[in-house]
């Protein structure tokens, strides 16, 4: 096989694995959470507040006791590097990713 073929078979299968990733993720009983659609960065690309689709702005201290809490969807937190960080979960949905997401 060729690098082509290869590259071929790789993209099919992170495009069905993006796929059964969308089909999953509502049928995780997340009814009532709040997702986050937009964040704010500060001048070194670093989140310092997020928004949530319900209009509410926090900041990233309250998002992380929030996430903690299970209050907020499709985000994990994490300790590293001494603190503890929020990422997106990494559920194969590159829309919904924090860095993806649009700014406020």
């Amino acid at each position: 096989m060729d690098n082509q073929e290869f590259e071929k078979i790789y993209q099919d299968y992170k495009q069905q694995g993006e796929e059964q990733a969308q089909q999953e993720v509502p049928a995780l009983g997340e009814l009532g959470k709040e997702q986050i659609v937009a964040v704010r960065k500060n001048d070194d690309g670093d989140i310092i507040a997020v928004k949530t689709n319900s209009g509410r702005e926090l900041d990233y201290v309250t998002a992380i006791d929030e996430a903690k809490a299970g209050k907020l969807k499709h985000v994990d937190v994490f300790h590293k590097y001494g603190r503890d960080i929020i990422r997106s979960e990494p559920d194969g949905i590159k829309e919904n990713n924090l860095d993806q997401l649009d700014t406020f």
